[in-house]
């Protein structure tokens, strides 16, 4: 078929057509947006999930209701290698501005940009050459200007805060790929969130990030799981991963067989980035108006020849040879969580000596641990390509440090 006239989004962060499934989380976010306008208490949520199940997506729709609602916005994500003060900085600064030029100048403006202007210097003290806030006023000296960001983010946050509300509007702040923060800045942020929720500011945080993302914030602050929510976002329903096949294609006149749509949810089993690549490329190889059981079939030759060039193939290479024969050790046990010790006696080590490389994997964000003593992969269907790759005569076991 027409493939301009294709009406799927594979790929990263990319909005699908039809954004199955997510429905009743979005009902909530539009009243958190809305009962911090009024001055209403309004926990922040962060979206946990395996990668592949949408979390980006989902915070990019939130941002579009948070923006319709009047809200000012920014998104950022988190790097291992970039503090969250060297990420908030430019985009608040930007925001501080935006309210500037609101209207005529308020005593809570003027004081948020002399605020950010300390905050700047503040994170200069640690950043010398890696940070640059361009403000024509004069700092606020003793209010977030410390170089500790458990301290100056939440007077930064206040401030930016106050200012909003002196507007009569709000600020959004969204972070992906917040597992990736440190445990001192996971503090700072949850501790910026908690004072502004005690002013009853109309300031709210949307993050999202893998599953262990809930244990990273509890560790941080203990009073974390009060103050945020942490909707987790799975696999797609059967119904929910039909309607996300179905409906695109009827929009264009295109119908799906049950043979077709059976075949695409047992192969993705209802992830959708998965169901994306599938249906995109079905959509590519049919040959009429009707996408047929054999057209999927073909679809999955190019799906997964996609998808190991890149989706799989991006993660694995980031792996050293040592992490690579764990992840080989863990695809050998087979799908879903496997015991530490299972894993270690896979390798012919013990649990001990592998510890090492089931943490620097965690902090890769390639595995997690979904109760003690358990491990999994993040990235779903991951041990079928190492399954492929070795079977190919690419296997990882073969590199050793």
């Amino acid at each position: 078929m027409d493939p301009i006239r294709n009406p799927y989004v594979p790929g990263a962060g990319a909005s699908p057509p039809e954004l199955a499934g997510r429905h009743e989380l979005f009902t909530q976010a539009g009243i958190v947006l809305q009962r911090a306008l009024v001055g209403k208490s309004a926990r922040s949520f962060i979206a946990t999930g395996l990668r592949g199940v949408g979390k980006t997506v989902v915070l990019g729709r939130v941002q579009q209701l948070a923006e319709s609602a009047g809200y000012l916005t920014c998104f950022v994500e988190a790097h291992e290698d970039k503090s969250l003060g060297q990420l908030l900085a430019p985009p608040f600064r930007k925001m501080m501005l935006d309210l500037d030029r609101l209207g005529a100048v308020t005593a809570q403006v003027k004081r948020g940009l002399r605020v950010l202007k300390s905050f700047a210097g503040g994170l200069r003290i640690h950043h010398p050459l890696g940070l640059m806030i361009e403000l024509d006023v004069d700092p606020e000296r003793g209010t977030a200007d410390s170089g500790d960001l458990e301290s100056d983010l939440p007077d930064m946050v206040s401030a930016l805060g106050q200012a909003a509300k002196s507007r009569r509007t709000g600020v959004a702040i969204f972070i992906d790929e917040i597992q990736y923060l440190s445990q001192k800045d996971m503090g700072a942020l949850i501790m910026a969130m908690h004072r502004v929720m005690r002013e009853g500011l109309p300031v709210v945080l949307a993050g999202a990030g893998l599953p262990h993302v809930v244990a990273l914030t509890g560790q941080s602050k203990s009073y974390a799981e009060r103050l945020f929510a942490f909707p987790e976002l799975g696999p797609l329903s059967d119904e929910e991963s039909a309607d996300a096949l179905r409906t695109p294609a009827e929009r264009e006149g295109v119908n799906f067989t049950k043979e077709a749509v059976a075949e695409v949810l047992r192969i993705t089993q209802g992830y959708p980035y998965f169901l994306q690549e599938w249906a995109y490329h079905a959509w590519n190889v049919a040959h009429g108006e009707t996408i047929l059981a054999g057209d999927i079939q073909v679809a999955t030759e190019v799906s997964l020849t996609s998808l190991d060039a890149g989706f799989f193939r991006m993660r694995y290479e980031r792996l050293t040879p040592r992490e690579r024969l764990y992840c080989q050790a863990m695809a050998e046990l087979g799908p879903g969580a496997h015991r530490s010790g299972e894993i270690a006696a896979q390798m012919g080590s013990r649990t001990q000596a592998v510890a090492p490389l089931r943490n620097a994997l965690i902090r890769k964000g390639m595995i997690y641990s979904p109760a003690h003593g358990d491990i999994a992969f993040t990235v779903p269907l991951f041990e079928n390509y190492l399954h492929r790759i070795k079977a190919m005569g690419s296997d990882p076991a073969d590199a050793e440090d």
